[in-house]
């Protein structure tokens, strides 16, 4: 296997495994293949099932131990491509779109983020034994399921400055950011009692594998997690600590790195969450300039060389001893700051746009410009000062405001997923498999004894 397929194996892995779309390396005997799931109007095939499994196991292959059984991998691979396919139709009945221009942009950043050029990862997914136009279709589909999840998520993406409040209040205690990883046994929607109580059986003997140093929490994760993210590890990823649910907040509560939480309820069923990681909010400082400008504008009743001579006698005025906010009172056309002395206020340069930013940065304080021709007329600009200011508070508030955007978000693709994956028409022919998520006695017994990966099956 080359270098350069090895450095997109992964990439290609998750998307192919993402949307279905597995090479094959005979095409043409698609239909000698047995069908292993009717997904609406349309199937998947063992070979690609085969496929995907392939190359998950070529991402294991150096600790294929931590790979659940044969049985299980197929379920959770042939469950992780039923939802994409599901997306996929979805959006498309929806009237998502994806241009040829978006899937090449696609491919050049897949190729840029790799250090490839477009034909070194033509060339590596080749020796990888991929196709390019199968690659193009994944890419494709991949980013179709991003449109549709932000089209979903856009429905509930407003906050209001209350939630702000209440969000950095309850996260006063805990400053920074954790990196999380979870094993989630997943609940269906009214689930009996008895499916709670093997669900509970389930988590509680997952984590005492993990607590009695039997197995890794990462192995766990790939073995035992419903969620979609198992076969890595379980990780989500960096969160602030205002980005994760309240529920989950609590548990974690005291617990350091490495820690392992108690189980912990979510509409999507129950959860044991480690702290991989934590860090600090870094401090934000931004540079501010304070400045006073005067515009004389040049339209039909005042000509270019009516308005460059005006601010020009300005400039001789103001270094005789006119004051500069009484000059620009009685002469500047600027509405918003002629009658407060051309003032702009403390501002970050950008905001002001290039020019005035190019200009004002190479002033010293109480230093004059030299009149200068915008789009509305000439311009002169005085700078006041200079000064370092913390932004810190008003960047954790932004970033409080987004994060809870983006849990809405994905609380509410989450839910359009389980909905989605409960109304459609979906049919396993798997061993083992069911038309509907259920949690087996036998997963949970199996969690709890700790016997061996031999020994160990779950139906």
């Amino acid at each position: 296997m080359s270098f350069l397929s090895t450095k997109v194996r992964a990439l290609a892995a998750l998307v192919m495994i993402a949307t279905g779309a597995v090479h094959l390396t005979q095409a043409h005997a698609q239909d000698l293949d047995s069908i292993v799931a009717m997904v609406e109007d349309d199937v998947l095939l063992r070979s690609e099932l085969d496929g995907a499994i392939a190359n998950i196991r070529r991402q294991f292959r150096d600790r294929e131990d931590q790979l659940p059984p044969k049985n299980v991998l197929e379920r959770q691979v042939l469950e992780r491509m039923v939802v994409a396919k599901l997306q996929v139709i979805r959006a498309e009945e929806t009237g998502v779109e994806v241009t040829d221009t978006e899937i090449d942009q696609g491919m050049a950043r897949v190729a840029e983020n790799n250090q490839m050029t477009p034909q070194q990862l033509a060339q590596a997914l080749a020796q990888d034994g991929v196709r390019l136009a199968d690659f193009r279709r994944s890419m494709r589909d991949e980013i179709l399921t991003q449109k549709l999840r932000q089209r979903v998520g856009a429905s509930r993406s407003d906050v209001s400055e209350s939630e702000v409040d209440i969000a950095l209040a309850s996260s006063d205690s805990r400053k920074g950011e954790v990196q999380l990883a979870h094993v989630l046994v997943e609940v269906p929607d009214n689930a009996s009692g008895e499916q709670l109580a093997t669900a509970a059986k389930k988590i509680e003997g997952v984590k005492k594998l993990i607590d009695d140093g039997k197995m890794e929490f990462s192995a766990a994760a790939i073995r035992y997690s419903d969620d979609r993210n198992a076969l890595e590890g379980g990780v989500i990823g960096w969160r602030r600590w205002d980005q994760i649910p309240p529920a989950f907040a609590e548990k974690l509560e005291g617990l350091q790195k490495d820690q392992v939480s108690e189980p912990v309820r979510s509409s999507s069923g129950l959860h044991i969450l480690k702290i991989l990681d934590t860090r600090e909010n870094s401090q934000v400082m931004v540079e501010e300039f304070s400045a006073r400008h005067i515009v004389i504008n040049v339209d039909e009743l005042t000509s270019e060389a009516q308005a460059e001579r005006t601010i020009r006698g300005l400039v001789d005025s103001i270094k005789a001893g006119a004051k500069f906010d009484d000059e620009a009172k009685k002469f500047s056309d600027d509405a918003q700051t002629a009658a407060i002395g051309g003032d702009l206020g403390w501002v970050e340069l950008p905001t002001l746009g290039e020019q005035y930013a190019g200009v004002i940065s190479n002033l010293d304080d109480k230093e004059l410009s030299e009149p200068f021709r915008n789009e509305k007329g000439w311009v002169l600009i005085q700078r006041m000062g200079k000064r370092q200011q913390d932004r810190t508070e008003d960047y954790i508030r932004g970033q409080a405001r987004e994060a809870i955007r983006q849990r809405k978000a994905e609380e509410a693709y989450q839910q359009f997923l389980r909905q989605l994956r409960n109304e459609s028409f979906v049919e396993m022919r798997i061993e083992g498999a069911e038309n509907s998520i259920k949690i087996e006695e036998t997963d949970a017994e199996e969690a709890e004894s700790a016997e061996t990966t031999d020994s160990k099956s779950s139906s």
